[in-house]
């Protein structure tokens, strides 16, 4: 298997094709894939349609499932201007049938700095990758028993976290998406992104599923390195709707945040 999230076949006009590998398959079912590493893939249409421009912000409404039988992926400009620009994106199956699709929100970077460093008021500390452990993915071997997203991750936690069920500040490296390309530093932290309700799960899977059914990711800057960390809390209502929020950071402090709605389901 190869050590990426998937592999692409390009058709007999230049179209790609995905093929997922056992590293994105998802832990609910066998035939569809985690939500992270597509997200990935649909991050690369928007930067793609317009790179002029920054992409700051994707929304991503995961409709339905993602399947593991392959698919391709659309992507196209909405709206371009000088300041600000809009992007949407979709996968599509073999069907044709649009399984997810993605809004992005881009932004034209000044040239010249406005200010000699970063300014940040929010009062938010971030751990070092110096002081973490290696630990296990937060999340036992999937309900179906097939090889799946937690194969192809490390996780590392500062010191005092654990991969428990409960509120949890952790760092995640994660193969590459595909073969021979890099991933720009969006489309890298998108698998960690869509973690959230994972990390902060207030129960397992054995008791509680708890689906997402959208993935927006929020990034001020471009995070840099392989390693990158995610502090993930959760809202769980008695009603069954949950919410996922994660500030994202790598070794140099906070980048963005990522928010999941969910649907909990008591496991009977």
């Amino acid at each position: 298997m190869p050590d990426t999230f998937f592999t692409v076949e390009i058709d007999d006009a230049g179209g790609e094709w995905f093929v997922p590998t056992d590293h994105a398959r998802g832990p609910w079912d066998a035939e569809a894939c985690h939500a992270g590493p597509p997200t990935a893939l649909l991050v690369r249409a928007l930067e793609r349609a317009l790179p002029g421009l920054r992409l700051c912000r994707t929304t991503v409404e995961l409709g339905r499932t993602v399947p593991m039988a392959g698919f391709r992926v659309h992507g196209e400009v909405v709206r371009s201007g000088r300041a600000t620009g809009g992007t949407r994106a979709a996968i599509v199956d073999e069907h044709d049938v649009t399984r997810v699709s993605a809004t992005g929100m881009h932004v034209a970077a000044g040239t010249a700095p406005m200010f000699p460093a970063p300014l940040d008021n929010s009062g938010l500390t971030t751990p070092r990758l110096a002081d973490s452990a290696p630990g296990d993915f937060p999340m036992g071997p999937s309900i179906h028993g097939r090889p799946t997203f937690r194969n192809a991750v490390e996780m590392r936690y500062p010191p005092g976290e654990t991969p428990d069920a409960g509120a949890t500040t952790s760092w995640m490296r994660t193969v590459p998406l595909l073969p021979d390309e890099a991933p720009s530093p969006f489309q890298r932290i998108c698998p960690l992104a869509d973690c959230g309700n994972a990390l902060s799960r207030h129960a397992d899977p054995d008791r509680v599923q708890f689906v997402n059914t959208d993935l927006t990711i929020a990034l001020h800057r471009d995070p840099v390195g392989q390693w990158l960390g995610s502090r993930a809390a959760a809202h769980w209502q008695p009603t069954g709707v949950g919410l996922a929020d994660a500030l994202l950071f790598d070794d140099d402090g906070p980048v963005g945040r990522a928010l999941q709605t969910m649907i909990l389901r008591s496991v009977r």
